[in-house]
């Protein structure tokens, strides 16, 4: 096996393990042990631990990164850049399991650094000038945009750590409802919401 191939494994490997185990359940003897060669291969190759899982983390969010943003930047209506976004990532999750469950578990969605939570403050940068867009368009106030993005990018991102385990119903149907929430719900907005009073 050449030096490429070895690291390519290695890479594998630990990848399988992460998302198994997470980053501290995770140990070199375990990555050597499962890719059957010596704990100084390892070493050699990504210098510990560290350095394997910040090279498995940076592809993840890479792979992540360029299905969000091309979905983004392909353009069209607002409706459907939000189902090809929501697609986009139910996609990855699909095509990349092991990807995902390292990204989201550790560092969840809900907390405020991170490569997940990082990731997604910036695909919602990405989606605040459309919906300032938007806003503009139908009278609204374009300054709320950030917010109204962090909550459209945040639900995307809960509803997809809720299906990576649940599955059902299929990609498609789960895009089809988050689209129905975000854009009917968009679609309805006054210019100046209030919460209701209490009688």
């Amino acid at each position: 096996m050449t030096a490429s191939q070895r690291r390519e494994q290695l890479l594998e490997v630990s990848r399988g393990l992460f998302a198994e185990k997470g980053f501290d359940g995770t140990s070199v003897e375990e990555i050597a042990a499962r890719a059957e060669v010596s704990k100084p291969v390892v070493y050699e190759h990504f210098g510990g631990k560290e350095g394997i899982y910040a090279v498995v983390v940076d592809r993840e969010v890479r792979a992540l990164t360029s299905a969000l943003t091309g979905a983004l930047e392909e353009g069209g209506h607002p409706k459907v850049l939000v189902e090809r976004t929501a697609l986009a990532l139910l996609g990855y999750i699909e095509a990349s399991e092991d990807g995902f469950r390292i990204l989201v578990r550790d560092s969840p969605v809900a907390q405020a650094t991170g490569t997940f939570s990082s990731l997604i403050g910036d695909v919602a940068t990405l989606v605040e000038h459309i919906l300032g867009d938007q806003f503009k368009a139908n009278g609204l106030d374009r300054k709320a945009a950030p917010l109204y993005a962090q909550m459209l990018v945040g639900m995307v991102a809960l509803t997809g750590q809720y299906w990576l385990d649940a599955r059902s119903p299929d990609k498609a149907e789960v895009a089809a409802h988050l689209t129905n929430l975000a854009w009917n719900g968009l679609s309805g907005m006054v210019k100046k919401p209030e919460l209701t009073k209490s009688r």
